[in-house]
């Protein structure tokens, strides 16, 4: 068995390998710094084959995704809710490719991390990356206190699992300090440096939760010293002198504030000036040896003692630690474990001239080392491992000073004799202490402890003598200004930042200038930083105090202990500091004021709250797939814009638009159906492209709410807006519960872009969009007048064509029908296969998902492919919920070689059936597999079917299907068929096969025909032969005369009167018949009639005034409506008239009836 160990430094990882084992083979890693050690060991009862190599420090980082990395690509109140992933921090992959390569071929592995939180950390990010590779991993946790040979033997005969309360608690912290630092950084930043390009136009105005608290402490003292106004005091002073000895007797009452009640007393003491001693007490006084050396202790000691900054004393400790001098720096730990050979560490400096006798005192009388109270069950106190009298400077000084605090606190405390002399003049007492050192003890060994001997004269009780009496007066004094050993002690104090995090953040300060050193000892707060500070106090906010960061640091300590719940403590900190900035960008300008006092710089005038950012991207819409922002972009070639996913490219969500959009900005105004996250944007269209006789320019909405604007722009539903299966919840992405998601979405408009919303949206007449994505108002689907009722402007209500069906008489003859006769009377209904046999019902054996899923399949040995869940067919009412077995029906509708399966004697239109003959083939299919819409209705009866649809639901069928599936008018309400006179035909004249790209590439999904019997070269694109059949679908309709007619009538000439007709007489240049509309515009204009080209989508340039009409489309002409040579809707014509002299033609469009400078397409 191999066993993979990872420890979380290289030393460490030999160290421990010298302890298992004296046979070890040393080989390289990728990372020149991390070494692979190999030997053997006796572990689970057998004999394994034992890996030993290491990380250095954290291996994977939290980081922003996609655009959110970017300054200036986002506003920063995004970042309180933009997803983060954990990803490999530079510089370590090498480390991570070790680590990926050695766990292939071990199938056991043991973290030996440090056993605090970091450690734990630390750990999982190493079991993150082995699991990658190897899932079936088994894992475990050596815990040890120290290392030594013996707790490294424990560790290994008591393996535990891996803690991973501990790892979130880090994970909380780690997340909270790049969302709230990284927002109020780039906030301070952008901002500070646009109002203040004179002192701030290169500066970095950082936050941070904890070198924030710090920068408060510095100035709160300043401040304190400014403020403290001194006070006079007078007190009396007495003074025995005798035999060249002076005593100081001290007053009891120490000082008066008020001078005439001093001046009393010391009259009083002036008129019986003998002193009587009253009483003489002398007793034993200890002066306690130091306690074990830790990380906070070494920061403060060697800054005052040393005259070392705290960053250059952990700099030299961590160079001693790697040679081999000292041990590990970083401890909170005050307790020398047991395990600890302590006779050994100090025999080995009894050779130094130094201190080498007093080791060998202590070593005499045996190591009693004085032991705190805190450990972090990881490393032992700081302490000498190895004797060197080769160091110089800095690195002399540091490992002289671990070496005497070793020996001081491993030998016994001072001892003295304390004597204290109480004395009464005139009923006022005083006292004198004296001293007398008996046993020095450890002070011989550490010169930085200060005991000073105190002597006094030798008194006796009822003594009396004439002392020296005086009136002395002073002023009180301010406090001192912090020094980094004091900087350090409130840090601890207040839970702000961990011991081997302190001199980090004191550094961050000072670099940052928001901090100086007043002779090179005391912190004096700079311009900057006292502005900052003051800024933020004048909004009420207590960002200076470090009661935000001890309620987490609080938190994080229930986290460890099982008491919160880390995902909990996240939303709540995240939302705490996301109010704050919040009122921060409402009132930045108060920072602003304060700056301009201290920086002595007028503001420039820029926004009065918040940052001004060029070029950022707008905001439309929160992502599906994610949850993050959906912008608007411009394009690399500057050729138009789209919109995409700022998690790019974590997440591919894309909406392109298509070549007819010339412009499109983001409009201020949200959309009242789709709710306050989806904003309006700004459209302007290619003039002519749309069948518009308004200005091809408005503000539209394209979150769903108006599903003819998707239709004609090719948007995917799914593009902008979430699936009823899916659940967003919290769109804010977390390392706690996951990743930032990774979404490969289109990159770019196709034929799979046609609208599967009604797996989306059920049929139900109480759906509501805004609050619930599976629940949309009623007519709130961009149908008709839907969205003109709540105010909503639709693409329908700005290129609405009159004299079309409406959608008030369908939802009339909806009213008007009775509902019982849309109910199947048939009580069993029977699948069909393909084959028109009854199919087979089955149920899923295989794990997974679907297993125990019942479902029919071809009943002849599967001739037909034919396959469909069995809760599918029988709920054929409404579309399946799961939007993938909508999709696999939609695409098996378009797919030849894919099954459909139908009902026998019924299907359903939304929440109508309609009864159909069993024979009528895949046609039936088709019809069944049309999902609702609110727009079509009918009623059926012995006698026939009557029945209204509107204009809305012809294009949606349409669309959906790439042909239209109708009913006749008899009582079987036949739906057409793949011969139908709407079917495509290729070069043969035979039935075109509908197939769809499988192949990666640019064209992948993308529906297309071509010849059945492979014996013409016949193809064409789905997409482009339906343009011709929408439009004269939907004149086959008669709004008043014919609603029972359900196949399609060709009108042969143009509608007298009507301002929305097709004119076979009138040609446009793709060969169909011109489309008769009418100007809306206000102009002189307005109200005249014209002819355009009839298709909805890249339509032609072709426009002929009504009444400036040519003879060669006059109405003897003749029309051949038939079906062109590539198997579409076509059209050709032949005219009787006589050729007459040809009208002069236009130099723009070349049409004939006006001029180039006259073009409408000017």
């Amino acid at each position: 068995m191999k066993v993979l160990n990872v420890a979380e430094k290289n030393d460490a990882a030999k160290t421990l390998a010298g302890f298992m084992s004296s046979n070890i083979k040393r080989r390289e890693g990728f990372s020149k710094f991390n070494k692979i050690y190999e030997f053997e060991y006796m572990l689970f009862g057998q004999k394994c084959d034992m890996i030993m190599t290491s990380v250095s420090g954290h291996l994977l980082g939290l980081e922003f995704v996609g655009s959110y990395r970017h300054w200036r690509s986002c506003n920063p109140l995004s970042l309180f809710d933009a997803p983060v992933v954990k990803q490999c921090i530079p510089g370590y992959e090498d480390i991570k490719r070790t680590l990926e390569r050695e766990i292939r071929k071990c199938s056991v592995l043991i973290i030996w991390t440090d056993c605090d939180r970091e450690g734990e950390s630390i750990g999982f990010e190493v079991i993150e990356v082995c699991k990658a590779v190897k899932p079936s991993i088994k894992i475990y946790r050596a815990k040890f206190s120290e290392i030594t040979s013996q707790s490294v033997k424990r560790a290994l005969q008591n393996l535990a699992q891996p803690d991973k309360r501990t790892n979130d608690a880090v994970v909380v912290r780690q997340e909270l300090d790049l969302r709230i630092g990284a927002a109020f950084t780039r906030f301070q930043t952008l901002r500070l440096r646009q109002v203040f390009p004179q002192n701030l136009s290169d500066s970095l105005v950082s936050y941070g939760s904890c070198q924030f608290p710090t920068l408060g402490f510095v100035v709160e003292r300043y401040k304190a010293i400014e403020s403290f106004i001194p006070e006079s005091f007078w007190k009396i002073k007495v003074i025995h002198e005798k035999n060249d000895l002076c005593v100081d007797f001290s007053w009891k009452r120490v000082r008066l504030f008020d001078q005439l009640a001093c001046q009393c007393f010391y009259d009083l003491c002036i008129e019986n000036p003998v002193a009587t001693v009253v009483s003489v007490n002398s007793k034993p006084k200890s002066r306690w040896r130091p306690l074990p050396l830790d990380t906070v202790e070494l920061e403060k000691v060697g800054s005052r003692k040393l005259k070392i900054n705290a960053k250059e004393i952990m700099r030299i400790a961590e160079k001693l630690y790697t040679q081999g001098f000292i041990s590990y720096p970083r401890t909170e730990t005050n307790i020398f474990p047991k395990e600890i050979n302590l006779s050994n560490l100090i025999g080995m400096q009894t050779a130094d001239p130094a201190w080498g006798e007093f080791a060998g005192r202590v070593l005499q009388d045996g190591p009693n080392p004085r032991n705190g109270t805190k450990s972090d069950k990881a490393h032992p106190p700081i302490h000498p491992i190895k004797y060197t009298s080769g160091l110089s400077g800095a690195e002399q000084k540091v490992y002289e000073f671990v070496v005497r605090r070793f020996l001081a606190c491993c030998s016994k405390d001072a001892q003295g004799q304390e004597t204290i002399v109480e004395i009464n003049i005139a009923d006022e007492l005083f006292v004198a202490n004296g001293l007398m050192i008996t046993a020095r003890n450890y002070l011989d060994v550490y010169p930085y402890d200060k005991w000073s001997a105190k002597e006094i004269h030798v008194y006796e009780v009822g003594e009396q003598f004439r002392p020296n009496i005086e009136m002395a007066d002073g002023t009180t004094s301010p406090p001192k200004l912090l020094t980094e050993a004091d900087l350090i002690a409130l840090m601890e104090k207040h839970g702000i930042g961990t011991d081997a995090t302190h001199a980090d953040h004191i550094e961050t300060i000072k670099s940052r200038l928001y901090v100086g050193l007043e002779n090179e000892k005391f912190f004096v707060p700079g311009h900057l930083g006292m502005g900052l500070v003051e800024g933020y106090d004048s909004m009420g906010f207590p960002m200076s105090k470090p009661n935000l960061r001890a309620e987490l640091e609080a938190d994080l300590v229930k986290i460890c202990e099982g008491r919160k719940n880390p995902e909990i403590v996240l939303k709540e900190q995240i939302l705490k500091y996301k109010e704050v900035f919040e009122v921060a960008l409402q009132q930045a300008a108060k920072i602003d004021e304060a700056l301009a006092i201290y920086l002595q710089e007028q503001p420039c005038q820029v926004e009065t709250s918040g940052i001004v950012i060029a070029d950022l991207p707008s905001v439309v819409y929160k992502c599906p797939a994610c949850g993050s922002d959906m912008v608007l972009r411009t394009k690399r070639d500057g050729s138009g814009k789209f919109i995409s996913c700022m998690s790019y490219p974590q997440c591919k969500t894309a909406v392109w638009f298509p070549s007819i959009v010339e412009a499109v900005d983001v409009s201020n105004e949200t959309c009242a159906q789709c709710g306050p996250n989806y904003h309006k944007l700004k459209f302007k269209f290619r003039r002519g492209a749309l069948p518009s006789y308004s200005v091809p320019e408005d503000t539209l909405c394209i979150g769903g709410c108006d599903r003819d604007l998707l239709e004609i722009l090719s948007i995917n539903i799914a593009n902008v807006r979430p699936s009823a299966s899916s659940s967003l919840g919290n769109t804010q992405s977390s390392a706690i519960n996951s990743s930032a998601s990774s979404v490969n979405s289109a990159r770019g408009p196709s034929s799979n872009n046609t609208l599967t919303d009604n797996a989306l949206f059920p049929a139900s007449d109480n759906i509501h969009l805004p609050g619930n994505a599976r629940n949309p108002p009623q007519n709130a689907r961009g149908r008709g007048r839907g969205g003109q009722d709540r105010g909503q402007r639709s693409i329908k209500d700005i290129f609405q064509r009159p004299g079309t069906f409406s959608e008030t008489s369908v939802s009339n003859a909806r009213a008007n029908a009775n509902p019982d006769s849309f109910i199947d009377q048939t009580s069993d209904a029977t699948v069909m296969c393909n084959c028109n046999q009854a199919a087979i019902q089955l149920t899923v054996r295989k794990d997974g998902p679907n297993k125990g899923r019942p479902f029919y399949k071809c009943g002849n040995q599967s001739q037909c492919n034919f396959f469909q869940w069995a809760d599918s067919a029988s709920s054929a009412s409404s579309p399946p919920q799961n939007s993938t077995e909508w999709n696999r029906r939609q695409t098996g509708a378009f797919s030849s070689d894919s099954g459909l399966g139908r009902s026998a004697n019924t299907s359903s239109f939304g929440q109508t059936q309609f009864h159909r003959n069993p024979s009528h083939g895949m046609a039936s299919d088709r019809f069944n597999s049309v999902p609702s819409n609110d727009s079509f209705s009918g009623t059926s009866s012995s006698s026939g079917t009557s029945g209204s649809v509107g204009p809305s639901s012809v294009n949606s069928t349409f669309n959906s299907f790439g042909r239209f599936a109708m009913q006749s008018n008899n009582d079987t309400s036949t739906p057409f068929n793949e011969s139908a006179d709407n079917a495509i035909v290729c070069s043969c004249n035979e039935n075109a096969l509908l197939l769809t790209v499988r192949k990666e590439g640019p064209n992948k999904g993308r529906q297309f025909y071509k010849c059945g019997r492979s014996t013409c070269n016949f193809f064409q694109w789905a997409e482009e032969s339906t343009n011709n059949v929408q439009e004269n679908l939907q004149n086959s309709f008669s709004t008043h005369n014919n609603v029972n007619a359900w196949q399609p009538q060709h009108q042969t000439g143009s509608v007298p009167g009507a301002a929305n007709s097709y004119d076979n007489d009138v040609r446009c240049r793709c060969g169909g018949p011109g489309k008769r509309l009418m100007v809306q515009k206000e102009g002189p204009n307005k109200g005249r009639p014209f002819y355009t080209c009839p298709k909805s989508v890249d339509k032609c340039q072709f426009f002929m005034w009504a009444d400036e009409g040519s003879s060669d489309s006059a109405s003897g002409s003749s029309s051949n409506w038939g079906r062109n040579n590539r198997g579409g809707r076509g059209g050709s014509s032949s005219s009787n008239s006589s050729d007459g002299k040809k009208k002069r033609k236009c130099g723009n469009c070349h049409e004939e009836g006006h001029t180039k400078r006259s073009c409408p397409n000017n």
